[in-house]
């Protein structure tokens, strides 16, 4: 996960129970890639549940396997199988899962039960809320009841290379009285009946910490509100923010999706002209190339020490580091660009895109260099019989391009980066001089938009606090000195 993604970050871990088990349920929008980044970021042991089929893949399944996951039987998938089999099959995954619980494990569990590139939630299967019931039955005796911990797996882009992904841990869910009296084991009627009156409480929680909505267009829209607003209130309170974190990005994104669903049911028609000038405001910024920030600040290539600094980078980046950045390069670049038409082909849905890039990048990039590796060193052995005053050393020359290969791929990430940075400056800059009535008249548009919303927000109580600067963080709480003894 630390190779695939420039940044993971994760919150909550203080509301995970130090002791005990519990189940860990989330949404699941980008195949391996999901469970993937639960089990590397929660701090206690995890155990997952997967689709008994996904055993038989190579590599993947020897994976799971020597992570402990435990394979689960869907009635989906026995279809040949009569009742009696599914249904045993069933029993027997569900108790493996729960035995771990009780032994003080977490089951992570995606009660969608399929991964899908939807912004909305696929139909919940009963599966966690059957496993939480079985896990409760399995601990009565050692005294440690489970708990249901909501999971937001939150991604800038999902299928990209070095993009940038939050890990949200949720408070354990308060689960009401009457859900938690004790069922006989023998009385499947009313265990099942419990665990849909579950699922059916798990629906909702996981539809908020996973900001679902009806489709992308109106996610998108939610997110350009998010930076319009943190953008005008930075330009109002006289301060540059910097790019915000995941977490403030989630958070922000919190605010907007409770705010839309509240006004969705209390003022829907002028929530409705508003995502309209909001979408024409987003449509203005594109022709133009243009982020909300970019309305206020010059873009630092209009510094003049940047275009200085520019020429010292280049200068060392073409005459210090070429051979390592050439060799990296010439190294890499057919794993590099091999990688996409293979994730394409092997991809049956685009959420599989991201799961297949880091498989083959795993394969693909080491065999890259260690060919490179195999080359150089028998060029050297043939450059020795032929010149014999040339040493023979073709381990040192192998193990030298194989470390190239790894590191001057990286170099020349980031230095492509770079460029790409550099050159999307240069352009925003070229817009600002030619197109500067444009940029105020977006800027004004911004700010009517800005005053538009604080106007229907007003009175709607929404997660977290904006602060001094503009950004949005955790509420912080303080003691009023006359509450003291």
């Amino acid at each position: 996960m630390g190779l695939f993604f420039r940044r993971v970050e994760v919150s909550g871990v203080e509301h995970v129970p130090q002791t005990g088990g519990g189940i860990l349920i989330a949404w699941h929008p980008n195949g391996l890639i999901d469970p993937g980044l639960i089990i590397s970021t929660f701090p206690r042991s995890v155990v997952f549940g997967a689709r008994h089929g996904l055993f038989k893949w190579p590599v993947i399944g020897r994976i799971m396997k020597a992570l402990g996951t435990v394979p689960i039987y869907r009635a989906s998938d026995l279809k040949d199988a009569d009742d009696e089999v599914r249904r045993s099959a069933n029993r027997k995954s569900l108790d493996a899962l729960a035995h771990a619980v009780c032994v003080g494990g977490f089951a992570a569990l995606f009660p969608e039960g399929v991964s899908h590139d939807d912004p909305f939630l696929q139909e919940l299967k009963t599966g966690a809320a059957r496993l939480f019931y079985r896990a409760r039955q399995l601990c009565s005796e050692h005294g440690v009841p489970p708990v249901i911990i909501p999971v937001g797996l939150h991604y800038d882009n999902k299928t990209a290379f070095r993009s940038n992904a939050l890990v949200e841990f949720h408070p354990p869910l308060q689960i009401p009285p009457e859900l938690l009296a004790p069922i006989d084991e023998r009385d499947d009627d009313t265990f099942r009946e419990r665990s849909t009156e579950l699922t059916n409480m798990l629906e909702p929680v996981l539809r908020e910490v996973t900001h679902a909505t009806e489709s992308w267009e109106i996610n998108h829209m939610m997110n350009r509100v998010r930076s319009l607003m943190r953008a005008e209130r930075a330009k109002r309170a006289g301060v540059s923010l910097r790019a915000p974190d995941m977490a403030e990005r989630t958070l922000g994104m919190t605010r907007v999706w409770k705010a839309y669903f509240s006004l969705m049911q209390t003022a829907p028609a002028e929530l409705s002209r508003l995502l309209e000038r909001v979408a024409a405001y987003d449509r203005a910024l594109e022709e133009v190339k243009l982020d909300d920030y970019d309305l206020d600040k010059p873009p630092a290539i209009e510094s003049k020490w940047i275009p200085v600094l520019l020429v010292l980078q280049a200068a060392v980046v073409f005459l210090v580091f070429p051979p390592v950045l050439l060799l990296g390069v010439l190294i890499n670049a057919p794993a590099y660009f091999l990688i996409r038409p293979i994730a394409q082909a092997a991809s049956k849905q685009y959420k599989d895109t991201a799961t297949i890039k880091l498989l083959a990048g795993l394969v693909l990039f080491p065999l890259s260099w260690l060919i490179a590796a195999l080359l150089v060193g028998l060029g050297q052995i043939q450059l020795h019989n032929t010149f014999r005053g040339i040493p023979l050393a073709p381990w040192p020359a192998g193990i030298t391009t194989f470390l190239i290969g790894a590191f001057g791929g990286a170099l020349a990430l980031v230095y492509l980066e770079l460029v790409n940075r550099t050159w999307t400056s240069i352009k925003i800059r070229a817009k600002r001089k030619w197109g500067w009535t444009i940029v105020e008249q977006l800027a004004e548009e911004r700010a009517e938009l800005y005053e538009s919303i604080e106007e229907m927000r007003e009175g709607l109580e929404l997660p977290g606090e904006v602060r001094a600067d503009g950004r949005v963080g955790e509420r912080r709480f303080t003691l009023d000195p006359e509450d003291l003894p």
